[in-house]
C-alpha cells in the first residue's frame, strides 16, 4: 500500500490529452450504452431552430428543447475550473403554460470526496485532483441525436484548450403514465415520457465521472454522478478486513472506499431567491380497536440554517414566496433523496442535506477554496442559526464501494444522486390529455 497521503493529495494519473481522449471513448460509450438500457433509446433530435439566448448567457452558451410532449427546457451553461459543468438560469414550460417558470439560479456538483478504508488516502476530487481539467472527448455514439458541444476548458492542457465535451441530447424514459378509463369511453391513455439530458465525463486518476443533469417532461429534475472506468492497480493488498479479493484465488485484495458526492442548488422559484423551506414528518399510530393505523402528517417551516437526515416519512420542500398555479396553490419543489451510505468519518458527511444563508463565496462542501482567510471551510461549519432569507440547499449521497469481481474491465456504472420533483407547480399534471382536463380536484362521473 502506499505511503499516506494527506489530504488533497494528487492521485495517480494517465497522462496525455490524446490518451485519455482514447480511454474515454471506449470506457464511456460502454458506460452510456448501459445507462441507455435503463433510461430506453434515445430518442430523435427535432429538427428546430437555434435556441435563443436565454437571459444570462449569449446564445453560444444557452441550452433549449422542447420535448416532443410539448414541455420546454431553457438554461445557461458555464464551465468552472473546479466543478467543471455549471448550470444556471433553468426555467421550466410545460404545455398550457404562458411563459416559462424559473426553478433554480444555479445547480453545480460541490464535492466528490474519496477516503479509502484503510486511512491511508483520502481525496477532494473537485478541488485537489484537476477534475475539470481532465473534461473528456465525447464520440458521436456517446451522444446518439444530440450535440456535442465545445468547451473550453480554464487552466487546461495549452495544447488542447477546447474539448468536444459537453453532450445535450434527449432520451425516452418509458411510461410518464397509464389510465385505462374505466367508468366513460373505456379508452386508454397513455404517454412516454421525454427527458433532456445533459452530461459531462471528467477523468480523475483511474475513474471517470459522468456527471448528468436529466430535465424530464413532468418537471422532474434528475442529478446523478456516475463512477466507470478501471479500479487502481495500485491498491490490491488490502488483506485487513477492508478489501475483497479480486481476480483468482484469494490473493489480490482491492481497498474498498467510499465516494460521498455532494449537490449545491440555489433556488429561484418564479424568479425570486427568497424562497422558504418546509420540512414534513409523519407519524403512524398503531391500530386501535376495529380501526387501522393511522398517520398525521405535520409541517415545519425551516426559518433558519438546518443540517438534515432523511428517516421513515421525512421530506422537505422548498417554496416560492411569489408564484402560484392556476389552482392558487403556492409553487415548490421537493427533495427526493436516491440510495445512500452516510459516511460518518467527516463532520461534513455526517447529514444528509444542509440548508444555508447564501454567500458567494461558499460554493464546495468541503476543501472550499474560495473565501477569505479565517472563513470555515465546509459545510458544516456554515450552519450557524443565522435566519433564511436567500436559502441554498446542499446534498449528499454517499456510495460505500467494495469492489467486486465484474468491476473489471472496465467497470460497471455506479450511480449516486437524487431528484427534485414539482408540487403544485401546475394546477394539474403537466402532460394531461385534452380530453382529462376537466377532472380538477373533486370531480365526478359524467353519464
Amino acid at each position: 500500500m502506499p505511503e499516506k497521503h494527506p489530504s488533497g493529495a494528487v492521485r495517480p494519473r494517465v497522462t496525455g490529452r490524446a490518451a485519455r481522449t482514447t480511454a474515454a471513448v471506449g470506457v464511456s460509450l460502454a458506460a452510456l450504452a448501459a445507462a441507455a438500457t435503463l433510461a430506453g433509446p434515445a430518442a430523435a433530435r427535432p429538427q428546430t431552430a437555434p435556441a435563443a439566448a436565454v437571459p444570462g448567457c449569449s446564445a453560444a452558451y444557452t441550452i433549449e428543447q422542447k420535448l416532443t410532449t410539448g414541455t420546454t427546457w431553457r438554461m445557461c451553461w458555464r464551465y468552472d475550473s473546479k466543478a467543471g459543468l455549471v448550470l444556471e438560469n433553468i426555467s421550466y414550460q410545460p404545455k398550457g403554460e404562458a411563459k416559462p417558470i424559473k426553478v433554480l439560479n444555479s445547480a453545480r456538483l460541490a464535492q466528490i470526496h474519496v477516503p479509502y478504508d484503510d486511512g491511508k488516502h483520502e481525496y477532494y476530487d473537485l478541488t485537489g485532483q484537476d477534475f475539470a481539467q481532465e473534461l473528456m472527448e465525447l464520440s458521436p455514439g456517446e451522444c446518439p441525436g444530440g450535440t456535442i458541444k465545445t468547451v473550453k476548458v480554464p487552466d487546461g492542457d495549452p495544447r488542447h484548450p477546447n474539448v468536444k465535451g459537453l453532450c445535450t441530447t434527449t432520451r425516452s424514459r418509458g411510461h410518464a403514465y397509464r389510465m385505462h378509463d374505466l367508468f366513460q369511453s373505456g379508452k386508454t391513455y397513455q404517454q412516454q415520457g421525454k427527458d433532456l439530458l445533459v452530461y459531462t465525463v471528467n477523468q480523475v486518476g483511474w475513474y471517470e465521472y459522468i456527471t448528468e443533469w436529466r430535465f424530464q417532461d413532468d418537471g422532474t429534475i434528475s442529478m446523478n454522478a456516475g463512477a466507470t472506468g478501471s479500479l487502481s492497480f495500485e491498491d490490491y493488498n488490502a488483506q485487513d478486513g477492508r478489501g475483497w479479493p479480486i481476480g483468482k484465488g484469494a490473493r489480490d485484495y482491492a481497498t474498498s472506499h467510499s465516494h460521498n458526492v455532494f449537490w449545491r442548488l440555489d433556488f429561484g422559484l418564479d424568479g425570486s431567491s427568497k424562497t422558504k423551506v418546509e420540512q414534513y414528518d409523519s407519524a403512524v399510530t398503531a391500530p386501535a380497536g376495529r380501526e387501522g393505523p393511522t398517520t398525521r402528517t405535520t409541517r415545519t417551516k425551516v426559518g433558519r440554517e438546518l443540517a438534515g437526515d432523511y428517516k421513515t416519512y421525512r421530506w422537505w420542500r422548498v417554496v416560492s414566496a411569489t408564484g402560484k398555479n392556476k389552482d392558487g396553490h403556492a409553487r415548490s419543489y421537493e427533495l427526493v433523496p436516491g440510495p445512500t451510505t452516510r459516511y460518518p468519518g467527516r463532520s461534513f458527511t455526517k447529514h444528509d442535506m444542509y440548508v444555508t444563508e447564501y454567500d458567494k463565496c461558499e460554493l464546495f462542501a468541503s476543501d472550499n477554496p474560495t473565501c477569505a482567510t479565517g472563513h470555515p471551510k465546509s459545510v458544516d461549519k456554515w450552519v450557524g442559526g443565522q435566519t433564511l432569507t436567500h436559502p441554498v440547499v446542499w446534498v449528499n449521497v454517499g456510495f460505500h464501494h467494495i469492489a467486486r469481481d465484474e468491476d473489471q474491465q472496465p467497470m460497471p456504472v455506479h450511480w449516486q444522486g437524487f431528484s427534485i420533483a414539482p408540487r403544485d407547480v401546475t394546477a394539474m399534471n403537466p402532460l394531461t390529455p385534452k380530453e382529462l382536463a376537466w377532472q380538477n380536484g373533486h370531480w365526478e362521473w359524467r353519464s
